[in-house]
């Protein structure tokens, strides 16, 4: 096994690893950026074993070992899962869970994971970016086995027949390619793009069929990624030839676009598309259907056989899934097919309300801090987009403390003025958090505050002078007087 490594370096610019294996091996390529105002940037193949090096963080971030553990060094994510762990006796980042790129980014590219790496006294944010790179682990595959087409001796040469893609979840050039269709002697393939660039496949008529001849044929369509080695998918096409059907589809639009609110109620209707047919009689009637969807638009979306209306049959929710692409088919009786796009936008609605977390929290403070000393760390998030995302942060006005937002999503509750433990030992301070929507929603989280006693009080007497008469002759020992002081400090400062 051989390594390559170029490496070149240059103080607040950025850092680049570059490492290459056999190709029998996982491929292994690591870019590093690091910038001085603590944001570093690394990438690394899906599939990765967990316990792999990621990056060295503390020489990447101009750090040291022991400010990680006197900072009690941690990642923070605002998702609930953690894919990137930070061993703090060595001061590197590694893979802690596996990470399947189509599953966490599906066609998204590039992909990455986003997270922060807290340090404390002094509070330090230091943003990390981890971009998932793809590996060709996919096959290309056809959602059927078979496909049927039922194709009339009267088709004339150039007659299009729609075939559901083969679908690869990897990207780049481990995606799909090509497509090869054996054998070609009637038919040959043709890749086309919609007006927003998707690809689909079509197989043209180059000869005329003759039923009289051959009733059927059997081809074999193969589906080739670009990957090393390359993989291969393969569905059977069973062509049938009937009579005088010679006109297809064809529809209204090539892509239609439509906008639903994430709170449509289920029967709504979203779109409703058309066809026409030039055929007479039954070779005119035709029917609409779904093509090459996933299970969840299944589960989220009809469509009417007859009249092509396409309805919402489920809940949608915004921060799932944004937006979706249905292909839909018309199919004469015939046979004869043409596809179309439907992209469906979900527009949001406010229907979360926003989350505090407590990254950190001094507790108890001593009395005599500074004003301006932090008492608590808080991220606070909103799952809703624009207006309906945006927080803003209260607290009583009249409590000695403030919030003040550090960073995006990150706040800070620190002192406002000088403390008194011997007036007030506790403090109870809420913390709402309104999200700007309409009607908005309101969160709120209570701190619970002890001040810590500082000796800033000395002893009192009770009285300012005192008077005692003592009779001759008393024995030694004898009280003559007895005197009391009150501290209003606590615990051993309150001794004397």
């Amino acid at each position: 096994m051989s390594v390559l490594c170029c490496f070149f370096a240059q103080r607040g610019a950025s850092l680049t690893l570059i490492s290459s294996w056999p190709i029998q091996h996982l491929v292994l390529c690591v870019f590093v950026m690091a910038v001085a105002r603590g944001q570093v940037r690394y990438s690394i193949p899906e599939e990765m074993m967990k316990g792999s090096l990621v990056g060295n963080i503390v020489q990447d971030l101009g750090l040291d070992v022991k400010r990680l553990k006197s900072g009690r060094a941690r990642i923070f994510t605002e998702d609930s899962r953690e894919y990137i762990g930070l061993n703090v006796d060595k001061g590197t980042l590694v893979v802690k869970e596996r990470i399947d790129r189509e599953e966490l980014c599906a066609q998204v590219s590039p992909c990455s994971l986003h997270f922060q790496i807290i340090l404390e006294n002094p509070l330090e944010l230091h943003r990390i970016d981890v971009e998932i790179l793809d590996i060709n682990d996919h096959a290309p595959s056809f959602m059927n086995k078979e496909i049927i087409f039922q194709i009339s001796e009267s088709a004339l040469s150039g007659a299009r027949y729609s075939i559901d893609s083969a679908n690869d979840p990897d990207v780049g050039l481990s995606s799909l390619q090509t497509y090869r269709l054996d054998p070609n002697d009637h038919f040959v393939l043709k890749t086309l793009s919609h007006t927003d660039g998707t690809k689909y496949v079509e197989m043209v008529l180059q000869t005329p069929l003759d039923r009289e001849k051959q009733e059927e044929y059997i081809l074999i369509l193969t589906a080739f990624d670009g990957g090393t080695p390359q993989k291969t998918g393969t569905v059977k096409i069973n062509v049938i030839v009937l009579d005088a059907n010679d006109n297809a589809p064809v529809f209204s639009q090539s892509v239609y676009t439509a906008l639903v609110a994430e709170n449509a109620p289920m029967g709504s209707l979203v779109l409703k598309i058309s066809a026409t047919d030039a055929d007479q009689g039954t070779n005119k009637h035709m029917s609409y259907s779904f093509s090459q969807i996933s299970k969840s638009i299944l589960n989220s979306f009809s469509i009417e056989s007859t009249n092509g209306d396409i309805t919402v049959i489920a809940p949608l929710d915004f921060e799932k899934s944004k937006k979706y692409e249905l292909n839909v088919v018309a199919t004469d009786n015939g046979g004869l097919t043409d596809t179309a796009k439907v992209m469906v936008e979900i527009t949001d609605v406010n229907d979360n309300a926003p989350v505090i977390n407590v990254i950190s929290f001094s507790n108890p403070l001593p009395e005599n801090s500074a004003p301006e000393t932090v008492i608590a760390m808080l991220n606070v998030k909103d799952l809703d987009s624009g207006k309906n995302g945006q927080v803003r942060c209260l607290i009583n006005p009249s409590l000695p403390f403030r919030i003040r937002q550090s960073s995006s999503n990150f706040y800070s509750l620190i002192t406002d003025q000088l403390l008194d433990r011997e007036k007030i030992s506790e403090y109870n301070i809420t913390i709402t958090a309104i999200d700007e929507g309409s009607p908005s929603f309101t969160t709120n989280k209570t701190l619970i505050l002890k001040l810590s006693d500082v000796n800033d009080n000395a002893p009192v007497f009770q009285r300012q002078s005192y008077t005692a008469y003592v009779m001759e002759n008393n024995s030694p020992g004898v009280s003559v007087l007895s005197v009391k002081a009150h501290d209003k400090d606590a615990g051993n400062n309150e001794h004397h």
